[in-house]
């Protein structure tokens, strides 16, 4: 018996039933991992529009008649964590969450048990936990819990880095690469300069001290909106929130908004606990919002407002502008992100966003680990 040629299996998998006129049928495995792929991505309403049908059956046309039992989800994780490589499990996941909005993905019992923890069904566990019954919602939390526990360890090194010290002056006998003096070394090696070259040859290499000296009380008033699209910045604003919560000379407030402001700072030292406590979605009141984060302030020169934010406003725009004027005029930092996850991809209001920026806010979007940073050069600065 001939074995199936694997790259033809690949491309029947990606082309779906039409190409097997030039792939064959596919058999074993597979046939298995093909009916996986159609049960998700056969509900397509693009393939529906276009005449297509993979595997030549609608999703719609299996729910009927006395044949097979229907594949329930549960069922089709079995397969899918059965048929592929963990990579590709997550994104199926993540595809039948996002794309498709298969709830039962976060909210069946059974379900939740075989779902790979990741930030994707996180997002999903945020939207939807206002469906779940106590027993689910128990399951969920455990699923909360672990990928806040990953997303602290990954983000506590971040911080740990950005707040390592700020660099001195004082020469070091410790070679660091972060540390390394570029002007001192090319001062202390000028001897060594090959005209015919026109190289300096470096003998002597110099490198900054670090010092950890008395830094002046500071101010991160995160301020972060709690509609829909925002979830993924929600997620990181909190973790980011925890991470900083107690480094010396901060003190850390985390307010959540949408159309009402709720300062959620209590919470801060319990991720978990103040994720399952945002309500997503609502109406948007940047404005009042601001003027909360305002009202927080101590020492306007030791502050740094961040507000978090897609800037579709739905409050008053003119009182937003003259609230972050305002500030900034009094020697606040205020920063305005339109994005604050790991991928820092913003979609945002440009028009509003701009005019903050002529106001004096920083504007733009940031990784966790670059808000860091940035908090950290302004303390340490």
């Amino acid at each position: 018996m001939t074995e199936p040629d694997p790259d033809l299996e690949r491309w029947r998998l990606i082309l779906g039933a039409p190409a097997e006129r030039h792939t064959g049928a596919p058999a074993g495995d597979a046939a298995a991992r093909d009916a996986a792929l159609d049960w998700l991505y056969g509900r397509d309403p693009d393939l529906e529009r276009r005449g297509v049908r993979r595997g030549g059956v609608r999703p719609e046309d299996r729910q009927g008649g006395s044949g097979p039992s229907v594949v329930t989800t549960v069922d089709w994780l079995d397969d899918v964590h059965r048929l592929f490589p963990k990579e590709t499990i997550e994104r199926l996941e993540r595809d039948a969450v996002e794309r498709y909005e298969i709830h039962e993905v976060v909210t069946d019992p059974a379900v939740l048990e075989r779902v790979e923890p990741d930030p994707a069904l996180l997002r999903a566990v945020l939207r939807t936990k206002h469906l779940m019954n106590p027993e689910v919602l128990a399951l969920a939390r455990r699923l909360v819990e672990q990928v806040v526990r990953e997303l602290m360890r990954q983000m506590a090194t971040e911080v740990r880095q950005a707040f390592h010290g700020t660099r001195s002056r004082r020469p070091s006998r410790a070679p660091r690469a972060r540390d390394f003096d570029f002007h001192g070394t090319i001062r202390a090696n000028l001897a060594h300069y090959r005209p015919e070259e026109k190289r300096i040859l470096i003998e002597r290499p110099r490198f900054l001290s670090r010092t950890r000296r008395h830094l002046d009380q500071w101010q991160l008033i995160l301020l972060v909106d709690q509609s829909g699209s925002m979830v993924g910045s929600v997620i990181h604003s909190a973790v980011t929130a925890a991470c900083l919560w107690g480094l010396p000379g901060l003190k850390t407030h985390l307010v959540a908004f949408d159309t009402a402001v709720v300062d959620l700072t209590s919470d801060v030292t319990d991720p978990v606990e103040l994720l399952l406590k945002v309500q997503l979605g609502g109406g948007t009141d940047i404005a009042r919002a601001v003027e909360y984060g305002a009202g927080l302030i101590e020492n306007p020169r030791r502050a740094i407002v961040a507000v978090v934010t897609d800037f579709y406003e739905g409050g008053d725009e003119h009182h937003l502008v003259r609230t972050v004027r305002e500030m900034v005029g009094q020697g606040t930092q205020v920063l305005g992100l339109a994005a604050l996850d790991e991928d820092a991809n913003p979609s945002y209001d440009r028009g509003l966003a701009r005019r903050l920026a002529a106001v004096g806010a920083h504007v733009g979007a940031m990784t966790p680990g670059r808000l860091a940073e940035f908090v950290a050069e302004r303390i340490g600065g």
